[in-house]
């Protein structure tokens, strides 16, 4: 059985030397210091992981997680779940969004089987379960169920990082999920249900206002401890998002990046967030996705997005896209130094 507590004194240490030494490299590019903003301090970030300021992410791999959820009995989605198997088909395939966005970046896609309701062909199977319980009346899960769900995505890091990739990108396919990532996000950051619930994947007003009845009945049920995440999860989550938040912890431990796709992964990154702290260091905030609830989550874990453009069509589609934008970087990163063009440097003006 997993050891969260332990599982946390596991996780390394950035390298603080390797991210100074990428500092003074970045302050050395021909170009005004700090010029590229955010950009600039993931390259320090991924340095600190990787533990040398010679920063490599040429191989990189996305990993959904596909799970389906009890909860899509209260009518709170606009297809049914045999939407989750679809799509997961397709990720294996390598038709769905994410593979065609993902090409364009030179990103692999490795779909796996959580728990979806109906197996999808050559997607990788970990299932915990044939779909959560319906959380409206009881337990989405048992605690047993969602660390199971946990060592998945911990163990798709593992895998990640003993393929040699150097970036895991977060993302999820699962009917329902949006209705359990709002009810998870509501318990643990101590919002209101109408705050924290949009319309996910295009629900009718009747619809939100089903979602946003589901998710306090269920609330209401099973009385989730918000300083146990664990129990949030359990009681109101999803395999999916146990597997996600697995991935974060996962990629901390062997030093890989995650990049955080939208809402559900970024629930995901809480619930990681709040078993197992010091994970945040490998955990990278990718976009804001268009749900009310995206901003809320992301300030709660103190990261700060780079992409503004209203996404929210999941997959790890929106994580995606700031490859190629990381791999300019690495470009000016590595480019020419102000004695190379003949120029004087910039200073360091003081903070």
């Amino acid at each position: 059985m997993l050891n969260l507590t332990e599982l946390n004194d596991s996780i390394p240490e950035l390298d603080r030397a390797a991210m100074e030494a990428a500092v003074d490299h970045w302050n050395n590019v021909a170009k005004p210091i700090g010029s590229l903003g955010l950009l600039e301090d993931l390259v320090v970030q991924i340095a600190g992981l990787q533990g040398t300021p010679q920063v490599c992410i040429d191989r990189r791999v996305a990993l959904p997680m596909c799970a389906d959820n009890g909860v899509v009995a209260e009518g709170v989605t606009q297809t049914g779940q045999e939407i989750t198997t679809l799509v997961a088909g397709n990720m294996a395939k390598g038709i769905s969004s994410v593979c065609v966005m993902g090409r364009v970046a030179g990103v692999d896609v490795v779909p796996t089987d959580v728990g979806m309701v109906q197996p999808a062909p050559d997607v990788r199977d970990r299932s915990v379960a044939r779909g959560t319980q319906n959380m409206v009346n009881g337990p989405a899960m048992t605690r047993e169920q969602a660390l199971q769900a946990i060592q998945v995505g911990i163990d798709a890091a593992a895998w990640a990082a003993d393929q040699g990739y150097k970036l895991i990108v977060s993302g999820e396919m699962g009917i329902g999920n949006t209705t359990t990532s709002s009810a998870v996000a509501s318990v643990l950051l101590d919002q209101l249900v109408e705050q924290m619930t949009g319309v996910g994947a295009g629900l009718s007003s009747d619809g939100l206002k089903r979602k946003v009845a589901a998710i306090k009945k269920a609330i209401q049920v099973n009385q989730p401890n918000p300083d146990d995440a664990l129990d949030v999860l359990a009681k109101v989550g999803g395999f999916d998002i146990a597997a996600l938040a697995g991935l974060c912890i996962g990629g901390a431990l062997r030093g890989v990046p995650v990049l955080l796709d939208g809402f559900i992964s970024t629930v995901s990154a809480l619930v990681a967030y709040r078993m197992c702290p010091k994970c945040i260091s490998a955990l990278i905030a990718t976009h804001v996705s268009g749900e009310p609830a995206a901003r809320t989550v992301l300030e709660a874990l103190g990261l700060t997005p780079v992409i503004h453009a209203g996404m929210r069509l999941g997959e790890g589609t929106g994580a995606v896209c700031l490859i190629p934008m990381l791999d300019m970087a690495l470009n000016m990163y590595n480019g020419a130094s102000f004695e190379a063009i003949g120029m004087e440097a910039y200073e360091v003006s003081p903070r």
